[in-house]
């Protein structure tokens, strides 16, 4: 059911549209894993998430993604409700297992036909497609194998892309190779929080390591098919605030910004890893890790980010990294925990700019989790949700305003879907998934940044 009009919003939306430039890309973005369900059906073989929700204890209510949002079968009317909200670009993201079941070898056509469809679909409603190569659905085939840690990592991924590249290459443009190999390789081999359920820090490290040279071969794989690709990478960025003037803390908050930001910034624009971060790591880095870097950029023809709050640390004993995330009382915060400071996008796209000088940026990511109410008509009046995308939204017009190249902006997320560890219990979508009977409700939140989209459709419209 879509819901009434949104009634007085809090900012004209002619003068929001005015602060984006013609062109720009409004979308919205989901993963494999989280929306498609179908976890074995056509061929698709097992991955690292599909073993790692039977863990005990893993995933909150012990859910799984083996259905989740039944995207793969319902993918014609998902397609529908992107047009509905007159977005332009869409950003999803292919399941590794379900292309090429043992991760190497061969294909499953069936798995990609899927794809196919889907890229069609939405490049005949006018949406143009960004696809992410990897959003962390491993094949548990090559988990066994030593996973994003074995030296041959890199040629797997890049095998892998240029399979789906050449099936799709002749109608996407827009590629991001990995999407945050800072989770990747820390929630997933640090913390253990995530798939595959690792806790050791070297291993993390070699596994970051690949990542980056994953990127790299699956970059050069994706343009060696299609000609006409720009290829990128997702990384989630935070400004890095100390939570006290003391020395200790502005020390901390270095190393944080070094961990979380400049140990795959500046690899991948040519700068090595910081010197400072290796020398934090000591022995759990391989020395060759270093070496192997010399002369090596990313090639990024624009640089996706990903962002949701600012990291607020202090000192600590806590991990190689000597340091522990803390939280402002006093401001409003999502249902991840996570504090709301727009303030912070405006401050790292700038930085970002300032610092690395992409040719492109796109948000990527960008959205919050909040408990989500159903009126008795079964609306769904969200308006926490609506103020952080209205906020973020001018965050970004702001950077841009400041000379940031900044080209498209995804909410995440299209729909209510499996969040990782926190399972079902957290809604980031701009429609709420009923999980029972797969029932999508347009939001508040949607139909407001719909009239954002439709205000700056009719600008440019109106003055060609």
């Amino acid at each position: 059911m879509a819901p009434k009009a949104a009634g007085p919003l809090s900012a004209d939306l002619g003068s929001m549209a005015r602060r984006f430039p013609e062109g720009f890309l409004w979308g919205a973005a989901t993963a494999a894993y989280q929306v498609e369900g179908a976890w074995d059906a056509d061929g698709k073989g097992p991955g690292i998430w599909d073993l790692f929700c039977r863990r005990p204890g893993a995933i909150e209510h012990g859910d799984s993604g083996e259905i989740a949002c039944d995207h793969y079968h319902r993918w014609r009317d998902d397609v529908e409700l992107i047009a509905a909200l007159a977005l332009n670009a869409y950003r999803f993201s292919v399941s590794w297992p379900r292309v090429i079941p043992s991760g190497t070898g061969p294909v499953n056509r069936v798995g990609l036909d899927f794809y196919d469809r889907l890229v069609d679909a939405l490049l005949q409603r006018g949406i143009r497609p960004l696809v992410t190569l990897y959003h962390w659905d491993l094949p548990q085939a090559l988990q066994d194998r030593g996973g994003w840690a074995s030296g041959d990592a890199p040629g797997w991924f890049a095998d892998y892309a240029g399979e789906v590249a050449r099936r799709l290459g002749d109608r996407v443009i827009d590629w991001a190779t990995v999407n945050e190999p800072e989770v990747v390789a820390f929630a997933g081999h640090a913390n253990g929080v995530h798939a595959p359920g690792v806790r050791d820090w070297a291993v993390a490290l070699r596994a970051a390591h690949s990542l980056l040279l994953g990127h790299g071969l699956a970059a050069s794989a994706v343009r060696a098919a299609a000609a006409q690709a720009r290829v990128g990478i997702v990384l989630n960025l935070s400004p890095c605030h100390s939570a006290t003037s003391d020395e200790r803390d502005v020390a901390a908050a270095r190393r944080a910004d070094g961990y979380l930001n400049r140990w795959f910034l500046d690899p991948l624009h040519g700068r090595g890893y910081p010197a400072d971060m290796v020398e934090t790591y000591g022995k759990l880095l391989d020395k060759s890790c270093s070496a192997e870097l010399a002369g090596w950029n990313g090639g990024l023809d624009f640089l996706g980010v990903n962002y949701y709050t600012r990291r607020l640390v202090r000192a600590s004993d806590a991990s190689p990294l000597r340091l522990a995330n803390v939280s402002v009382s006093a401001a409003p915060h999502t249902e991840m925990g996570w504090e709301v400071y727009p303030d912070g996008l405006r401050e790292i796209l700038g930085r970002v700019h300032a610092d690395y000088q992409p040719a492109v940026l796109m948000v990527t990511e960008n959205g919050a989790a909040f408990d989500d109410v159903a009126t008795p008509l079964g609306e769904i009046d969200d308006e926490p949700r609506r103020s952080y995308l209205e906020r973020h939204l001018a965050a970004a017009a702001a950077a841009i305003a400041d000379g940031v190249p900044l080209r498209g902006y995804f909410v995440w997320s299209l729909m209510d879907n499996f969040e990782w560890a926190h399972g079902y219990s957290k809604r980031f979508g701009l429609y709420r998934v009923d999980y029972d009977t797969q029932r999508r409700t347009l939001k508040r939140s949607g139909d407001w940044y719909r009239s954002v989209v439709r205000a700056h459709s009719a600008l440019h419209a109106a003055q060609r």
